[in-house]
C-alpha cells in the first residue's frame, strides 16, 4: 500500500523528550508515578511482587529497585522459572553438592547463595511447582536453605523480588499455587501498566528505538568501511514514518508490549528499504490482515465474510473511528458506510 499522495511522511523528531529510569524509557504520566511507587518501595527490605503483562519490562523495574536499595552494593541475581523443570530448578535455586544427581561432579552454589546479601529476583513465580515453592517459603521464613543433595541448612540473607503475569489470588484458588507462600512474596504489590495504558509511550518508544537502530546503522557502517568491504550493503535508517503505518502503530493494541513494540521496529529496519517507514513493512497484525486460512477451513467461506473481517479488523485498529478506519483501508468514509449497511454491520 502505497502512503496518500496529499499526506507527507512524519519526520523524526530532532529531540525527544523521555524519561529514563534505570532503563526504563517513557514519556507517560502513570509511569512516572509507578517510579516513585518503586523509589519508596525500594527503601526497606519487604518482599514485592511486580504484576504486568509478559514485555511490560518487570525485571528492569526489580533492577531498579536493587539499584535504589541499601543492597544496590551486592549481587542482583534474576531467573525466569517458567523456563525450568523443578529438578533443574531446585539446582538453580539452591544449589547442589558433589554426587547429589548424575553428573553432579562438584558442588555448585545456587542463586540464593549467589545472591546472599543482595536481591533475588523470581520472574513467573507462578509457574515454581510445589515442591520448589514449599523450600521457597522455608527461605522467607527462616532465612535458610538446604542444597540438593545437603544435609546442612546455609544461612542466607536476600531481599526476594518477584514477578508474574497471573494472578496469584487465582493460582491459589485453583490450587496452583501456595497461599502462605504468596503473602510472603507479595508484601508490596506493584502492578506495571500495560503499553496501552501508558499515554504518549507507544509514539515515543516507536521513535526511540528508531532512533536506536539508526545508531546501531552507524557504528556498523562505520565498521564497514574500516574493514574496505565494497560489497557490503549500507545499513538502513529511517528518517520518518509514512502517515498511514504511524496511525496503525498508534491504533494498535499491543499485547506483547514494550518487547513487540520493539520488535516491531526491528522487523521494519530489516526487511525495509529507504528513508520512510511504509506501511508495508510493518508486520501482517499490525496492518489488519486476517489470519491465513487453510484451503480445508477456506472452503464454503463467503468473499462477503472477508470483506467484513478486514472491515471489522479496521474498526478494531482504529478504536471505532470510523473516518480513520476508511483511511486505513485506502476507501472513502462514504465507501465505508455504505460497504457496512450492504453487511449489516451497524
Amino acid at each position: 500500500m502505497t502512503t496518500p499522495m496529499n499526506l507527507d511522511p512524519i519526520p523524526l523528531p530532532d529531540d525527544l523528550e523521555v524519561s529514563d529510569f534505570h532503563g526504563i524509557v517513557t514519556a507517560s504520566p502513570q509511569m512516572l508515578a509507578f517510579f516513585e511507587l518503586i523509589r519508596r518501595a525500594a527503601r526497606s527490605d519487604a518482599a514485592i511482587l511486580i504484576r504486568g503483562e509478559s514485555g511490560t519490562g518487570k525485571e528492569l523495574v526489580a533492577a531498579a529497585i536493587h539499584q535504589l536499595s541499601r543492597r544496590r552494593q551486592r549481587p542482583f541475581q534474576a531467573i525466569n522459572c517458567a523456563t525450568l523443570t523443578p529438578e533443574l530448578a531446585a539446582s538453580e535455586l539452591f544449589g547442589h553438592v558433589r554426587g547429589a544427581f548424575t553428573g553432579a561432579i562438584r558442588e555448585r552454589p545456587g542463586l540464593f547463595a549467589l545472591g546472599d546479601g543482595g536481591t533475588v529476583f523470581l520472574d513467573e513465580v507462578a509457574e515454581l511447582s510445589p515442591d520448589i515453592q514449599a523450600r521457597l517459603l522455608r527461605v522467607l521464613q527462616e532465612r535458610t536453605f538446604v542444597p540438593v543433595g545437603g544435609t546442612e541448612p546455609a544461612s542466607v540473607d536476600v531481599r526476594l523480588l518477584a514477578a508474574t503475569n497471573k494472578s496469584l489470588r487465582e493460582e491459589v484458588d485453583s490450587g496452583r499455587f501456595r497461599e502462605d507462600l504468596m503473602y510472603r512474596i507479595r508484601v508490596v504489590p506493584l502492578f506495571l501498566p500495560p503499553l496501552v495504558e501508558r499515554d504518549r509511550d507507544v509514539e515515543v518508544l516507536t521513535w526511540y528505538f528508531i532512533k536506536e537502530f539508526n545508531e546501531r546503522a552507524e557504528v556498523r557502517d562505520a565498521a564497514r568501511k574500516e574493514d574496505e568491504d565494497p560489497e557490503a550493503l549500507p545499513c538502513r535508517r529511517i528518517e520518518a514514518i509514512a502517515p498511514d503505518a504511524h496511525a496503525r502503530i498508534l491504533a494498535y493494541q499491543w499485547p506483547g508490549n514494550v518487547r513487540e513494540l520493539r520488535n516491531v521496529i526491528e522487523y521494519a529496519f530489516a526487511i525495509g528499504e529507504g528513508p520512510v517507514l511504509s506501511l508495508d513493512e510493518l508486520p501482517p497484525e499490525l496492518r489488519g490482515e486476517p489470519p491465513p486460512r487453510s484451503a480445508r477451513n477456506h472452503a464454503g467461506f463467503a468473499p462477503e465474510d472477508d470483506e467484513k473481517a478486514r472491515i471489522l479488523e479496521a474498526l478494531r485498529i482504529a478504536g471505532g473511528l470510523k473516518s480513520q478506519a476508511a483511511e486505513l483501508l485506502g476507501i472513502s468514509r462514504t465507501t465505508l458506510w455504505r460497504k457496512m449497511r450492504e453487511l449489516k454491520l451497524e
